[in-house]
């Protein structure tokens, strides 16, 4: 099938649309600098202008019988009234104008919409988080509430929807793992906070394999899939595990004030964290190549 992929050039993306060419689809980028993103993907890949907040015309899609979305304004940032802003409208209005197009094109027939385990939001503590949990009532989850009506919007098209809530997404080229690697590197790591705080992670590698999972099963259309790897640790489990697998001490307390202090509200995100289980994933056979959190790290690591 012919996949329109955002967020091409992102975290995620690249690894994706690598995926997605290589089980024979073709692939169309929707992104701001079109010459600049098809400099960063294999050959063969097309592109159209989209930057979520101008109207995407018809043809943009370029026909595309599926659309992945994952762009959106980077949640680890300072969040300023201007940052928060930008979260929320990147996400939602971006959403919106994206489905708008999807149903004016009339070829779609599968979305996969990315959404983030912040849906639940802060402060759940140990208790075992599934697709069929509440929402919370903080800033990302009511962005995440917000993001996730916009997608489904596009099943009143006929268009069969996903949207796939991630985790803590692990790679030493960006995200988490990327910036704690640094001070674990030097001896410096060590738990955040009072430890107990659960990371829902996942191994990149997994992450991109679930959405075209989900991009070709319809065992998953029409509702959350939570992309965490089975094995949800504590903050000082996985401080633990990757001291050890850098050979290096994790005995370094960073106290919350001091996390509070460098990010403001944002270090909700670190400090609460959530207990996350990949029910539907599971029970729709996917099978997860690093389900544990030791074997990911010496795979990233190695």
């Amino acid at each position: 099938m012919k996949v329109a992929v955002t967020g091409a050039t992102g975290f995620l993306g690249p690894g994706l649309v690598q995926g997605l060419l290589s089980q024979g689809h073709g692939v169309h980028v929707l992104t701001r600098d079109v010459a600049r993103a098809l400099e960063k993907l294999p050959p063969g890949v097309t592109g159209a202008p989209f930057d979520g907040r101008t109207a995407l015309a018809p043809e943009a899609l370029a026909g595309a019988d599926a659309v992945i979305h994952l762009a959106g304004e980077p949640v680890a940032q300072r969040w300023s009234r201007d940052a928060k802003q930008r979260i929320h409208d990147s996400r939602v209005q971006g959403t919106r104008t994206l489905v708008e197009a999807m149903k004016a094109a009339g070829t779609v027939k599968r979305f996969v919409s990315t959404s983030a385990i912040g849906y639940y939001g802060g402060a759940r503590e140990a208790e075992p988080l599934t697709e069929q949990s509440p929402p919370g009532d903080d800033f990302l989850a009511r962005v995440c509430v917000d993001w996730e009506a916009e997608a489904w919007g596009a099943r009143g098209a006929g268009i069969g929807t996903v949207v796939v809530r991630m985790g803590v997404v692990l790679h030493p080229d960006g995200g988490a793992l990327h910036k704690m690697l640094p001070p674990f590197r030097m001896g410096a790591g060590g738990p955040v906070g009072s430890g107990r705080q659960y990371v829902s992670w996942i191994h990149r590698e997994d992450a991109q394999a679930l959405l075209r999972f989900a991009l070709e099963h319809a065992t998953l259309e029409d509702g959350p899939v939570n992309a965490t790897a089975p094995e949800p640790v504590t903050n000082a489990a996985f401080a633990h595990a990757l001291g050890h697998a850098l050979g290096r001490p994790s005995v370094m307390h960073i106290p919350a004030f001091v996390v509070k202090a460098a990010m403001g509200e944002m270090a909700k995100v670190v400090l609460e964290g959530q207990r996350v289980l990949p029910e539907r994933a599971r029970e729709s056979g996917f099978t997860f190549r690093f389900p544990e959190l030791e074997a990911a790290l010496k795979h990233l690591l190695a």
